[in-house]
C-alpha cells in the first residue's frame, strides 16, 4: 500500500514455488491478467495520442462483420459488442485445460459476424477487445507487442515486468496453485495464450513502481494516467464505468480507479485512490479474493465507516425472468436481512435492501413497480423491465442437434437415462456433457462453472424456438459475456 507515492505497508510472504520451496520476494513474477489492459491501453495512447487514426485497421481483424464495425476507443472502454472470445470458445468445444492459442484466437475472431449490440451504446466485458487493440498497435508500429510495451515499463520503474503470453509457465518458475488450506494445494494447469488482454508479468516491486508513476504524474493532464482515468461516456452521453483497461467507481466512499484479474491459479488486484493519494497492489498466486484484502487495507488506513442501518424488511424479490434486450435468464433470490441475490452475470450479485421496493448494490438497482420488476444496470447503461417466465409443463422433447453458421459449432441435446443433458462442439473439440436445468417452459440452463479463462461464462441461457407445427425448431444460445447466437436443428 502507498500513500503519496510512498510505501507505507509491503509484505512478500508464502512460496513461488511449495515443490522446490522457493519463496516469494517482491522481485518474483507475477501474472497480473487483466490489470495488462491498462498497459495495453497506455501503449495504444502512447503511439497515437489520436487513436482514432486506427479505426480502419479493427476491419483486417473483422472482415466478416454485417453491421457497423467498432471504434478503436469502443474496444478500449469495452463497448465493442463483440462477445467475448473465451465464452465463445466454450460454445466450439473447447476443454477447460485444452490448448488455445494464437491461431485459435485468429481463427475464432475472424469469424465474427454479428455484434450483440451497437458499438459505444452498451458495456459487456470483453477480453478479446484488447487482444485486437496490442494487435493493431504492432502492426501500425511494426514491432512485436512485447517489444512496444518495454519502453514503457522501463518509463514507468517495471524494471522486470514482461509479456509472457503463454500461460503454461513463467520464465523465473513461478507457480499458480488452486486449492485451498483445507483441500491442499494443486498447482493449476493453463494452456491459454494472452496478449494484450492479460499477458503481462510483473513482480511486486514492478507494481509499486507503477503506482509511483502515476502519483508523480498526478498533475500531468497530459499525462498517460490521467488520460487512461479522464472521464468516458457511451454514444448517448450517458457516464461510463470503465475506459482505456480501467474501471471507474467508488471505494469506502471515496473516487477510485482499478482492476483485477485472474486465470486458475492467479488472482490480482490493484486501485489507485486519486483524492488521498493512495494505492493497493494486491497479487496472489491461489484462488483467495484480492479485492477483499484491499478492502481491509483501505479499512485500516481510513477512519471505520459509520454502523449502516439494519436492513429494510419487505416483500421479497423473487422467482425467473428473462431480460429482454439481452434474452438471458435472470433469477432472483431472497436472502435474509432483505438482500436480494441476482443471478444475471458471470457470477451472482448481492443486492443490498435500499427501501421498501428497492435493492441495489453500486451501480445495479432493481424495483418493483406497478408494470413489474424493472432492472437498472448504470454500468452496462441497461435498464429494462424483466419479463416474467410463463407458468407451465416443461416440455423435453428438446433432443437433437442444433448448429450455429457463425461459430461453425454444434449444441447436441440427449436423454441420459430420462435425464437431459447438452454439449458444445466445434473446431476446439468436443466439450463436456452437462445435465441442464429446467427454468421455465422451453427455457433451460446450462451450467458452465469453468471454462479456459478463470472468469468463466457461468450458466448458458438455452431459449427453444418451435416452428409450427409446434416441432423445436432452433435454440437461441447466451451468456453475459456472448450472447444472441441462434443455433438451428440440423
Amino acid at each position: 500500500m502507498l500513500r503519496r507515492g510512498e510505501v507505507v505497508a509491503q509484505r512478500s510472504w508464502g512460496f513461488a514455488d511449495v515443490e522446490r520451496r522457493i519463496a516469494f520476494t517482491d522481485r518474483t513474477l507475477f501474472r497480473i491478467c487483466s490489470i495488462t489492459k491498462q498497459f495495453t491501453c497506455a501503449a495504444l495512447l502512447d503511439q497515437f495520442p489520436d487513436p482514432s487514426e486506427l479505426d480502419r485497421d479493427v476491419a483486417r481483424h473483422l472482415p466478416l462483420v454485417e453491421t457497423a464495425l467498432p471504434r478503436i476507443v469502443d474496444l478500449a472502454h469495452n463497448q465493442s459488442g463483440l462477445r467475448d472470445y473465451w465464452a465463445a470458445a466454450m460454445l466450439c468445444g473447447a476443454l477447460v485445460e485444452g490448448v488455445f492459442g494464437p491461431a485459435e484466437a485468429r481463427a475464432l475472431i475472424a469469424r465474427t459476424r454479428s455484434l450483440q449490440f451497437e458499438p459505444g451504446s452498451r458495456f459487456s466485458y470483453c477480453n478479446q477487445n484488447f487482444r485486437l487493440l496490442g494487435d493493431v498497435v504492432a502492426e501500425r508500429t511494426g514491432q512485436d507487442f512485447a517489444q512496444v510495451l518495454r519502453p514503457l515499463f522501463q518509463r514507468f520503474g517495471m524494471d522486470s515486468a514482461i509479456l509472457a503470453a503463454d500461460t503454461q509457465m513463467l520464465p523465473d518458475g513461478t507457480v499458480g496453485y488452486e486449492g485451498t488450506a483445507e483441500s491442499g494445494f494443486r498447482p493449476a494447469v493453463n494452456r491459454i495464450h494472452w496478449t494484450g488482454d492479460a499477458g503481462v508479468a510483473a513482480s511486486l516491486a514492478d507494481m509499486i513502481g507503477w503506482e509511483r508513476f502515476i502519483d508523480a504524474t498526478r498533475d500531468d493532464t497530459d499525462g498517460i494516467y490521467a488520460r487512461l482515468s479522464a472521464p468516458v461516456s457511451f454514444n448517448d452521453g450517458t457516464p461510463a464505468r470503465y475506459g482505456f483497461g480501467l474501471g471507474r467507481g467508488r471505494i469506502l466512499g471515496r473516487a477510485m480507479t482499478s482492476h483485477g484479474g485472474g486465470l486458475r491459479g492467479w488472482r490480482s488486484f490493484r486501485c489507485n485512490l486519486p483524492e488521498e493519494r493512495v494505492s493497493v497492489v494486491v497479487l496472489f498466486n491461489h484462488m483467495a479474493d484480492p479485492f477483499l484484502a484491499a478492502i481491509e487495507l483501505l479499512q485500516a488506513l481510513f477512519e471505520p465507516a459509520a454502523p449502516t442501518e439494519p436492513a429494510m424488511q419487505a416483500m421479497p424479490f423473487e422467482g425467473s425472468y428473462l431480460e429482454p434486450e439481452t434474452g438471458l435468464l435472470t433469477r432472483l433470490e431472497s436472502l435474509p436481512g432483505g438482500r436480494v441475490r441476482l443471478h444475471f452475470t458471470t457470477s451472482p450479485e448481492t443486492l443490498d435492501r435500499a427501501g421498501p421496493d428497492c435493492a441495489g448494490a453500486g451501480p445495479t438497482v432493481l424495483w418493483r413497480t406497478p408494470e413489474g420488476i424493472r432492472m437498472e444496470r448504470a454500468g452496462d447503461n441497461l435498464s429494462s423491465l424483466l419479463t416474467p417466465l410463463e407458468d407451465g409443463p416443461i416440455a423435453r422433447d428438446i433432443e437433437g442437434v442444433f448448429r450455429c453458421t457463425e461459430l461453425d459449432a454444434a449444441l447436441t441435446v440427449v436423454s441420459a437415462g430420462g435425464v437431459l443433458h447438452g454439449a458444445f462442439s466445434g473446431a476446439l473439440g468436443l466439450g463436456l456433457m452437462v445435465a441442464l436445468l429446467p427454468a421455465g417452459p422451453d427455457v433451460w440452463r446450462l451450467p458452465c462453472p469453468r471454462a479456459l479463462d478463470y472468469s468463466a461464462p457461468g450458466d448458458w441461457t438455452l431459449r427453444f424456438g418451435r416452428d409450427a407445427a409446434g416441432r423445436v425448431a432452433r435454440v437461441t444460445v447466451g451468456c453475459w459475456l456472448a450472447r444472441g447466437l441462434d443455433f438451428v436443428l440440423s
